[in-house]
């Protein structure tokens, strides 16, 4: 057996063990076994974080920070230790550092309308990339009407990959912020988001990350990249939907405005005049998802118990696997092709529209996505009105990727003129 396929088959091996831990993969669609390929979506949950949900809503329901008894005082104590947890999970200076928010959508909107409305104004730049996802680019355009500021873009070039001598160029005087993806939602190409970060702080310009897609697949080291803001939800790291996760530097945060009144960010209130809580409270206003926060805390444990040399080295694997056998399809074309990417594959089919092959696929029990991925700007960077996308989780296998590959076969069948 080649080396190759020796480590394939450990791959396989270690993936067939995390499956027994995801109780929704027993499931059948249509009749057949589910292959589930939407991972850039959502991640299917592991039987820790549901019972860990359905642990606090059985033993320990109650409000967090103001109760004194028993059940606030356990609630509030898990609440804050995931706190800590997602400190670690990021290298971030301290828990202070760590607001919780809906999602990664809510993040970079709460950067926007605290950060950046209180400090950009009129003839301002801020730089995004060709490929991000709608929800780094709608709040900076939203910033944009209310200041007067412009943006300004990254190309991309065929491969899918960022031109960063563009990028250098882009960066002057006038730039006041830099938002990127960490890794492609869409092409699933890994950004160079180190030496990005040190480009513009070259020119005294602060960076976030849009970690949404990155968080579940790479080792995250804020303090490593240095960035200022870094963004992720829970449900892309196989935890519960409706929480997130804003990284800021202290300094920053201490210094931005709230974003959002209510209870709990608050210090004192009267009718003439509210002071605010300190960090992190200040930017968490009313009552959280205590249920998500708990869950993402276990879902943070679960991929603890797993190396991530072991993480990464079976998505690449599976991405190595996969890409030239989709590739050999008649008519199949890959869209991203970077050098450096995750277990992402983008593609479209001839004379098919990637809505019909998703639909095909799915009555063979291939879950996949179809559409434009919320990129719309970069669908049209490549000419292409949606794509059909497999993304990969640490629970998927060589079988389920020739699945995906015969299902296409089938799909082309049923549209063979």
């Amino acid at each position: 057996m080649k080396i190759l396929d020796k480590l394939m088959h450990h791959d396989d091996v270690q993936a067939q063990f995390w499956r027994t831990d995801f109780p929704v993969l027993k499931s059948r669609v249509h009749g057949k076994p589910l292959v589930y390929l939407d991972n850039a979506a959502t991640t299917q949950k592991p039987l820790a974080v549901i019972e860990a949900e359905s642990d606090y809503y059985l033993n320990y329901n109650a409000n967090v920070h103001r109760g004194v008894h028993a059940l606030s005082l356990r609630a509030t104590e898990a609440y804050e230790e995931v706190r800590v947890k997602v400190q670690h999970l990021i290298n971030a200076v301290s828990p202070d550092e760590i607001i919780f928010v809906r999602g990664t959508t809510e993040a970079i909107n709460l950067v926007a309308q605290s950060y950046g409305r209180s400090r950009l104004q009129a003839g301002d730049e801020i730089v995004l990339s060709e490929m991000e996802h709608h929800s780094n680019i709608v709040p900076w355009q939203i910033l944009c009407q209310q200041t007067g500021a412009k943006l300004r873009i990254i190309p991309v070039n065929d491969l899918g990959e960022l031109q960063m001598e563009a990028y250098a160029d882009l960066l002057n005087e006038h730039t006041r912020l830099v938002a990127v993806t960490h890794v492609s939602n869409s092409l699933g190409t890994i950004n160079p988001v180190k030496a990005i970060v040190a480009l513009a702080h070259e020119h005294g310009v602060p960076v976030l990350v849009d970690g949404a897609q990155a968080i579940a697949h790479l080792p995250v080291d804020v303090r490593d990249m240095d960035c200022d803001f870094y963004a992720f939800s829970a449900h892309k790291l196989y935890g519960p939907t409706g929480v997130g996760v804003l990284y800021g530097k202290a300094a920053l945060l201490e210094a931005m405005p709230v974003y959002q009144g209510g209870g709990d960010m608050i210090n004192s209130v009267s009718f003439g005049e509210t002071t605010f809580n300190v960090l992190p409270f200040k930017f968490e206003a009313g009552t959280p998802n205590i249920a998500g926060v708990i869950g993402l805390g276990a879902a943070i444990d679960y991929l603890g118990s797993i190396e991530w040399d072991e993480l990464v080295a079976h998505d690449r694997a599976l991405l190595a696997y996969a890409t030239p056998l989709l590739a050999s399809v008649s008519g199949l074309r890959i869209i991203g092709n970077a050098r450096d990417k995750i277990g992402i594959l983008s593609f479209v089919l001839e004379g098919m529209h990637a809505h019909d092959i998703g639909t095909l696929l799915d009555s063979e029990g291939v879950a996949i996505r179809t559409g434009h991925h919320c990129t719309m700007p970069l669908m049209q960077r490549f000419g292409v009105p949606a794509t059909a996308r497999a993304s990969f989780a640490l629970y998927n296998t060589r079988q389920e990727v020739d699945a995906l590959v015969e299902a296409v076969y089938k799909a082309k069948e049923v549209f063979r003129p």
